[in-house]
């Protein structure tokens, strides 16, 4: 199989999709693989040595996309890139299609099996290759709310962990999943007053063994929700339905309820957010004011620390791309259920119930 990583080109995306050893194992597997110039670069990863690998290297995205039955990327493809999409062609990704209704039709039109990496599923329940950039997206959101909770960035002018005789901060955490839970934990390290929450007792009891004294867990209702962020210095949404579209929990009239210049950090915005106000953002303009409250909600997070998330990323995916290259879709997802639930789209049709449930459309079956 011919497989093509192109460059990453969504604004301040510094991942890759595949390292040199991804290479190496492909190719010693009697596959091709072929690299965008510059396409490791924002991940400190040289050109040479994805050819000293084993790849060829190729200056056209164009060349990369014609050539390739398999396309692996890190973002979901971009309108430049929609005319590229070709029939019969596997394109291995993060598409969070629930939140983009276009992207969904363009991707049917074009006729690729469309696999995304978000709804991977394993036979724990878990979501390996959601996982990691979960992880990082978790605790970048501790890192930034901080940020911005500075004056010089319009935020409030709180350090979050406070100083002796001064109260930390208040860090309210809606979702208790893997961003929740690395959100939280890095908060409460800083000396951060934080507290979490989900609709899931049985997580929130194994988050009280586990967290420090200074996380408080709580089950997420309506009200609960409206009491924590009347108090809250910095607010990060962390809620995830597998493939769907994120459910909205804070409405634009409950920021009222906030303090002035409180941070609001979005990680759920890939899935459409779960707060009323929020918008896409990116690294170079990554923040809004409404109704006096800061907005965060950059759609690629992980991709501001590109060497971090690329190695993270790449550890979970390389072994499903490997089963695709040797096996072909059809036999491959017949092996590995796990790599059935990724495929969202095919030849037209639409195999993921939450993407096809957002949309009203018809859900198809692989088999």
């Amino acid at each position: 199989m011919i497989i093509g990583v192109p460059r990453e080109i969504k604004s301040d995306e510094y991942r890759v999709a595949m390292i040199p050893v991804g290479v190496e194992e492909l190719t010693r597997a009697g596959h091709k693989v072929l690299v965008q110039t510059g396409a490791g670069q924002g991940s400190g990863i040289s050109d040479e040595a994805y050819s000293s690998s084993g790849a060829d290297i190729l200056s056209d995205a164009d060349a990369i996309w014609n050539h390739a039955e398999m396309i692996i990327k890190v973002k979901e493809p971009l309108p430049d890139e929609w005319p590229r999409l070709r029939a019969g062609q596997i394109v291995f990704t993060y598409f969070h299609f629930a939140a983009d209704e276009r992207l969904t039709q363009v991707v049917m039109s074009s006729g690729i099996s469309a696999i995304a990496y978000e709804t991977i599923k394993d036979a724990r329940g878990n979501l390996p290759l959601l996982t990691p950039m979960s992880e990082v997206a978790g605790r970048m959101s501790i890192q930034e709310g901080a940020k911005f909770l500075e004056r010089p960035f319009q935020g409030r002018g709180i350090l979050l962990g406070g100083v002796p005789g001064v109260a930390p901060a208040n860090v309210v955490v809606l979702g208790g999943g893997i961003v929740g839970a690395n959100a939280a934990k890095v908060a409460a390290g800083l000396g951060a007053h934080v507290a979490i929450l989900d609709v899931n007792l049985d997580r929130l009891r194994y988050l009280d063994d586990v967290m420090p004294r200074n996380v408080t867990t709580l089950f997420s209702d309506r009200h609960s929700i409206l009491d924590c962020i009347s108090r809250a210095d910095l607010v990060i949404g962390a809620v995830l339905i597998p493939g769907a579209r994120a459910p909205m929990l804070v409405r634009r009239e409950d920021l009222a309820r906030m303090p002035h210049r409180a941070v609001i950090i979005d990680v759920a915005i890939d899935q459409g957010g779960c707060i009323e106000t929020s918008r896409p953002t990116t690294h170079a303009s990554p923040t809004y004011i409404i109704d006096d409250i800061v907005h965060y909600c950059v759609t690629n997070m992980p991709g501001a620390v590109g060497r971090t998330s690329t190695y993270a990323l790449t550890n979970v995916t390389l072994p499903y791309a490997i089963q695709l290259a040797n096996k072909g879709l059809d036999r491959a997802c017949r092996e590995n259920v796990a790599l059935a639930q990724g495929v969202n789209i095919k030849g037209g049709k639409v195999m993921n119930r939450a993407v096809a449930e957002t949309f009203g459309l018809e859900l198809a079956s692989l088999v």
